[in-house]
């Protein structure tokens, strides 16, 4: 995946357009899964294809939420706690490597202050929230379908190659 800086000056490699543009070319695939569409690609690779004709285009995309757990006060605060000691070693640590007296001193300060203030961000956060949302979750964008996509000069050559990995025997696959 690339990533456009902020700053200019980063061209993008090979002719990959500079702003979002609609993928080209013909199809040569159509799969459930992004795996399979992988796959499909890495076989084009093996077969000494030129897979930077290829694009693998998500179709029908969807916004999953993964529901992971139940909130409660003990767990939201436990959460506070622990990212905030993490924080605080992390500032701990740098202030430790600045300040020459008491190593020990500097990054158990800042341990302790972070679960501080873990605590305390962690308890408005949640207190604000007043119930409207009572678990915790994780995101995914995910598509109904994978389509493979080739440019014209070479669909041809890839379907023929993409049909062998079709006729191989599911475990040959993996």
């Amino acid at each position: 995946m690339m990533v456009s800086s902020p700053f200019g000056g980063n061209r993008p490699p090979g002719n990959l357009p500079r702003l979002p543009t609609p993928p080209t070319g013909w199809p040569i695939g159509s799969y459930a899964t992004y795996g399979e569409a992988q796959q499909a690609v890495d076989f084009l690779a093996d077969g000494e294809f030129a897979v930077s004709d290829v694009t693998i285009v998500g179709v029908d995309l969807m916004l999953v939420e993964r529901v992971i757990a139940k909130l409660s006060w003990g767990r939201v605060l436990a959460t506070g706690a622990f990212s905030g000691a993490w924080f605080g070693l992390f500032a701990g640590l740098m202030l430790a490597l600045f300040v020459n007296q008491g190593f020990a001193l500097q990054v158990l300060t800042g341990i302790v202050l972070g679960i501080l203030s873990g605590l305390v961000f962690a308890a408005i956060g949640y207190s604000m929230s007043r119930g409207r949302r009572e678990f915790s979750s994780a995101s995914q964008l995910v598509a109904g379908r994978y389509d493979v996509l080739c440019q014209p000069r070479s669909a041809e050559r890839a379907r023929e190659l993409l049909a062998k990995l079709a006729l191989k025997p599911p475990s040959a696959n993996i």
